[in-house]
């Protein structure tokens, strides 16, 4: 599909920072779907035309003590849009930060930016300010729509960025100066921005190796393509499906699965701010959903409740995050009844490009190509290596890699490809089976956790003179962060639980929760080379 040098972005702020075209991978428009006109605004494709063609009293979003249909969704977000453009002065083009658990709100807001020309930069609710602070720095973001219930940690973030001068804070209840308040102000009608499909429409950050987090950018034709290649060949739901899941939507995979999908076809989602197993498995009991979207974690976790399960409307599950080992789905099925539909996505491609569908299913193996894309196994010099052959991973289809003004593009595209850090090989039936992730990050019950950051974190108290972070292998959430510490001299003598717990106790404090080392073991020195180079294959040897 040709470029066009049509924007409706008065702030050009994403244009100016894409990638030179000829570090972007090519990009594959096969498929009849994805023939995309010149102007399109995501928002209008998955939210006004659903009212515009007379499904407005469908469900759409379901919540405890709330229920919206399409036409209700619309008019939140029609509302949200005119208080960022009218009271917020935003313009086509600024980077909007949205700061929730997964909620009503966080939804609308979503579709308010984007009906708005804006781009969406939605963030874990994990976060802390350090974290925020950065992601609004490397993105620029003027704007934000915060949850009341993260308040102070926005609000510190605001402190720390220099650029982030209008936020709002939704779910407040009784104050004039909230959202909610600004938007029973506002008009219920919204004239979408005319947007280019090249304009980017969301910003999805994810951390490498290195810690230092990359913004990957994805246009409106990117979001209405994931709609189109793996939810309508492989999962094929349809418009009476009730969605519900685990990932926040600040994921890209939980963006797809529980908001993009469901409302590509007209069907309902359920919204959950806590979804682990226990309130996964009631969700499924009180509001009847029928397709689910977490880790394999959550699914062992779930998996002694079968019989429960059994007698709820759930007919199909998702896994992704993380890799779905053999014997995960075969305790699934047999508890079940059901077969997971194992997937691998990524932040930089947008959502789900290897996958397979229930009666393809095969133990071990991810799946194949999703229609639209293409996969191949490769060797360091980039050529394809025979069935059989563990090799490096290369994809590419109508998304792909963009990151904002990085140089780390190089490595994750080349010769057209993208490069997903993941080691595979593909059998003799083209089915691709994992091996390895090629770097050091860590993958913990779904979440991407970069090593160098917790470091940087158990580095900040003053007992830890030197450490290094690696992922350990773990029954329950495939890896674990394990923390490998050297003490001050002033606390040599005291490498004992006590002190472990109160360096796990730091990170949490200082980096999103769940990064926190579950494993300390203190040692008298790390392993180096001799010109001073970690050897983290050591620590590893030695775990």
């Amino acid at each position: 599909m040709p470029s066009s040098s049509f924007t409706a972005h008065i702030d050009t702020f994403a244009a100016d920072h894409l990638p030179p075209a000829d570090q972007q991978p090519d990009y594959v428009f096969d498929l009849p779907e994805l023939q995309f006109p010149e102007h399109l605004n995501c928002a209008a494709e998955l939210l006004d035309r659903h009212v515009r063609e007379g499904r407005g009293d469908r469900p759409c979003v379901r919540a405890p003590g709330l229920s919206w249909s399409y036409a209700q969704l619309l008019e939140q977000a029609n509302r949200i849009a005119n208080v960022l453009v009218n009271e917020m002065g935003l313009v086509p083009g600024n980077r909007v930060l949205l700061f929730g658990p997964n909620n009503p709100m966080m939804v609308a807001s979503w579709f308010g930016v984007v009906k708005a020309g804006g781009i969406a930069v939605a963030a874990m609710p994990l976060l802390r300010a350090k974290e925020l602070s950065t992601i609004a720095d490397i993105a620029r973001i003027s704007h934000a729509l915060c949850d009341n219930a993260l308040r102070a940690e926005a609000e510190a973030a605001m402190q720390k960025s220099p650029a982030l001068t209008q936020m709002r804070f939704f779910n407040v209840p009784d104050d004039p100066r909230s959202l909610e308040a600004l938007m029973q102000q506002a008009s219920p009608d919204f004239t979408n921005v005319d947007t280019a499909a090249t304009d980017t429409c969301l910003l999805g950050f994810t951390s490498g190796t290195t810690g230092i987090p990359k913004a990957t950018m994805h246009f409106h034709r990117d979001v209405m393509a994931v709609c189109a290649c793996w939810p309508r060949h492989v999962l094929q739901a349809n418009a009476d499906d009730v969605f519900i899941g685990s990932p926040p939507i600040a994921f890209t995979f939980g963006l797809g699965g529980q908001v993009l999908f469901p409302m590509s076809i007209g069907a309902s989602m359920v919204l959950l701010e806590k979804a682990g197993p226990q309130q996964l498995g009631e969700g499924l009991e009180q509001y009847g959903a029928t397709v689910m979207f977490t880790a394999p974690t959550s699914y062992r976790a779930m998996a002694p409740y079968g019989d429960r399960i059994r007698a709820t409307r759930l007919r199909k599950c998702v896994s992704a995050g993380e890799a779905l080992n053999a014997s995960t789905r075969a305790l699934w099925k047999s508890s079940t009844g059901i077969e997971i539909i194992d997937g691998i996505g990524s932040t930089e491609m947008l959502h789900i490009f290897i996958s397979h569908r229930e009666d393809e299913a095969r133990p071990g193996a991810t799946g194949k190509a999703v229609p639209g894309y293409e996969a191949r196994v490769i060797d360091e010099d980039g050529n394809e290596v025979a069935a059989g052959t563990v090799g490096r991973l290369a994809v590419r289809g109508p998304t792909g890699c963009r990151y904002l003004d990085d140089e780390r593009q190089k490595k994750y595209v080349q010769g057209g490809w993208n490069l997903t850090g993941d080691a595979y090989l593909m059998d003799a039936d083209g089915y691709f089976i994992y091996q390895a992730r090629t770097d050091d990050m860590i993958i913990s019950a779904g979440y991407n956790i970069a090593a160098p950051e917790v470091e940087d974190a158990l580095m900040a108290h003053e007992a830890v003179a030197e450490c290094a972070v690696i992922g350990v292998p773990d029954a329950e959430r495939g890896q674990i962060v394990k923390a490998f510490i050297v003490l001050a001299p002033a606390f040599k003598e005291r490498g004992d639980d006590a002190m472990a717990k109160a360096l796990q106790e730091f990170v949490k404090q200082t980096v999103a929760p769940y990064k926190y080392p579950r494993a300390v073991q203190f040692v008298a020195q790390l392993p180096r080379t001799a010109t001073g180079k970690l050897q983290r294959f050591k620590l590893h040897e030695a775990s």
